[in-house]
């Protein structure tokens, strides 16, 4: 009887709870009900698509967060609804879904420079500020963009470009002095161009501790007499020395070799190639030609046919064989001090070839990154008068002016759609606005791995705004298309390169959120295969640093490029990876963005791998970093089985992807 009753009313208390759970959860999925359309309409996932397309409104949460940091904790809770320790935890990773960043072309890196006037201007660098103009710049030519301004000013005058490459140009001395020894070639050469000068060099002088020489006294004196003649580039961005296409330094009274020599280079980004010496030696039959011209022709030395052993030797030979030889004429050193010359470049199929009053003396093959386009300057300076300068046969359009020479807007160079998911690598590509042709041509190379197809690696070019509003509203339209361009909403400027790279720190950390960032160049060829193998040697979930070490570089102390005591007081440099290829971890991306944030992060007016090494000692200072060097991330050029191959151009880039999908071999190409 007892324990019926007990089960009676415990089936009357299980029928009430049930009762109670019944109605709870009809009051739950009520609330739901209501509580969706409010968060759709409050836009808390941040799908809204104003947000992107507005990123300079100073009342947004989004632009203020990637300026300053000054959100509290909530609220960036309600803007990155994941925290960053839920990324960290999943490092092999599973995170909300995010639709926004499927439309984000600007990047979240945008200074607001209200709340740097609200700050001590004495807590800022110079360098700081120059940050804070930059981005005021940048925010006003994005603005006029947008609004159409800018288009309608380079639709108005479309129709004087034509007028503005003409088939010569000629200028008397007088003229060329004045305008700072530079006459401009305005849209660059083509195969066939010539340009002639007319000089006379000067009579040699007295320097002391002339770089060309080696001075064993302090108070030695030697006799100098030099020029250069330069094919010089476009400056590509404010503050960066235009580039050498072609130097050309003839030194009448030698060098450190005691002997006139002519003496040919490029410098490419600031960085000087190999010379190539000419020194009265005619180059060997087994050394290339360029367009079956030696690259050295011979001149008369102190040192050959004209010495007593020589000649003594010389008709040994005679009397034993005979005249058995073609009889050679022996020419001159072409330059002479106080003597007229005229001189001629032109542009052939594989190089630059230089006459001096009529007689070929050296051809100089094309080097990587450069094309005959790019040629639009000849500067003369040195020791010599120059009486007229005149350059013809040049092209008549500016490929600078025509993009879609260069871009190939077909869907199969698209980018595919950011993942919904977090990715493994996440690779930032620095670019330029006018780089239309490199961006091309990583789009149609590695670019094209099966990796990037599948959305386990994402990579993005990033760009700054180009001085040049023309160029601005060509890759506007180009990032429209491609959807592979994150902008950087600042005027481009050399110094400020870092900020490129605190960028792609955000994009890997807040759009992607990658397991790896990497850094590159957009004349870099990756082997992202190669690259995820290197990676993987270190064990997951530990921070890393991988590239081509440098240890124990020191900074320059002197020159345009120098850096003060102020800014690093060691003799050292911490170690770090060159800047055409490297890979960090999340975690330490992450500690960049939120110090830049913060404004905690040292920002240098250099080379920005050398920022990056700093950044990164500054971490392993509260968690240990591994470092993984090798060769094979390659900082000049291209080695067999490279992981990264540097200074490629445009053709080599492809050649280099043929290679691999033919050969299936990473190896090296030579065209350019």
């Amino acid at each position: 009887m007892k324990r019926a009753k007990f089960d009676s009313v415990m089936s009357v208390s299980r029928l009430r709870s049930i009762q109670v759970l019944m109605g709870l959860l009809f009051l739950y999925f009520f609330l739901v009900t209501l509580e969706i359309p409010l968060i759709s309409k409050l836009g808390f996932g941040l799908e809204s698509y104003e947000l992107i397309s507005t990123p300079f409104d100073n009342n947004s949460k989004f632009s203020r967060l990637n300026s300053v940091g000054e959100l509290s904790g909530s609220s960036q809770d309600s803007v990155f609804p994941s925290s960053v320790m839920s990324r960290r935890a999943k490092m092999g990773f599973s995170l909300p879904h995010r639709k926004m960043v499927e439309f984000k072309r600007i990047s979240g890196l945008v200074f607001d420079e209200k709340v740097f006037d609200s700050f001590d201007k004495e807590e800022f660098s110079e360098l700081h500020k120059v940050v804070r103009d930059a981005f005021v710049a940048g925010k006003k030519l994005f603005q006029d963009i947008e609004s159409g301004k800018v288009q309608g000013e380079v639709v108005s005058g479309t129709q004087n470009r034509t007028e503005s490459c003409p088939d010569s140009v000629s200028l008397w001395g007088g003229d060329f002095v004045a305008g700072g020894k530079i006459m401009v070639i305005p849209c660059g050469m083509t195969l066939g161009s010539h340009i002639t000068v007319v000089g006379t060099p000067r009579w040699a002088h007295e320097e002391k501790d002339p770089k060309i020489t080696l001075v064993k006294d302090d108070d030695e004196t030697v006799m100098v007499s030099q020029f250069m003649m330069e094919l010089q580039g476009l400056k590509t961005v404010d503050g960066e020395d235009p580039p050498r296409i072609l130097h050309f330094n003839p030194r009448l009274k030698g060098d450190w070799s005691g002997r006139p020599v002519i003496e040919q280079n490029t410098c490419y980004r600031m960085q000087w190639g190999s010379a190539m010496r000419c020194d009265g030696w005619k180059s060997k039959p087994s050394e290339d030609t360029v367009d079956g011209q030696v690259k050295c022709e011979k001149w008369i030395r102190d040192d050959d046919d004209h010495s007593e052993e020589s000649k003594a030797t010389w008709w040994l030979k005679r009397l034993i064989g005979g005249r058995t030889k073609k009889v050679s004429i022996d020419w001159p050193y072409p330059f002479v001090e106080n003597k007229l010359f005229v001189l001629t470049v032109s542009a052939g199929l594989e190089g630059y070839h230089i006459n001096v009053d009529g007689r070929h003396i050296t051809s100089f093959p094309y080097r990587t990154g450069f094309t005959l386009e790019d040629a639009t300057g000849l500067f003369v300076n040195g020791d010599i008068d120059v009486h007229s300068a005149f350059a013809a046969s040049l092209p008549s359009t500016h490929l600078s002016f025509a993009p879609q020479r260069h871009l190939e807007m077909l869907p199969k160079w698209q980018a595919p759609p950011l993942p919904d998911e977090p990715v493994e690598l996440f690779i930032g590509i620095l670019s330029a606005g006018n780089h239309f042709s490199e961006r091309m041509a990583v789009r149609k190379s590695w670019m094209q791995h099966p990796s990037l197809k599948s959305s386990n690696v994402v990579a993005r070019f990033f760009v700054a705004m180009h001085g040049r509003k023309e160029i601005n509203v060509e890759l506007m339209k180009e990032a429209e298309f491609f959807g592979d361009i994150v902008i950087v909403p600042y005027m481009d400027n050399y110094d400020l390169v870092v900020l490129k790279t605190v960028a792609i720190c955000e994009y890997g950390v807040r759009t992607v959120t990658a397991k790896y960032v990497m850094k590159c160049d957009d004349d870099t060829f990756v082997r992202i295969d190669a690259v995820m193998k290197e990676v993987k040697k270190v064990p997951s979930g530990r921070s890393l640093y991988v590239g081509n070490i440098n240890y124990y570089h020191k900074p320059l102390r002197h020159g345009k490029w120098a850096v003060t005591y102020e800014e690093w007081p060691e003799e050292d440099y911490p170690p770090y990876a060159n800047g055409p290829g490297y890979i960090i971890s999340f975690d330490i991306a992450e500690y960049v963005v939120s110090e830049f944030e913060k404004h905690k992060l040292r920002l240098f007016k250099m080379e920005e791998d050398v920022s990056m090494g700093m950044w990164v000692e500054q971490f392993n200072s509260s968690r240990p970093v591994e470092y993984v060097h090798s060769l094979k991330f390659c900082q000049f050029g291209c080695i067999d089985d490279y992981y990264t191959a540097h200074y490629q151009s445009p053709r080599q880039m492809i050649c280099l992807w043929r290679k691999l999908l033919n050969q299936g071999k990473p190896q090296c190409c030579n065209v350019r």
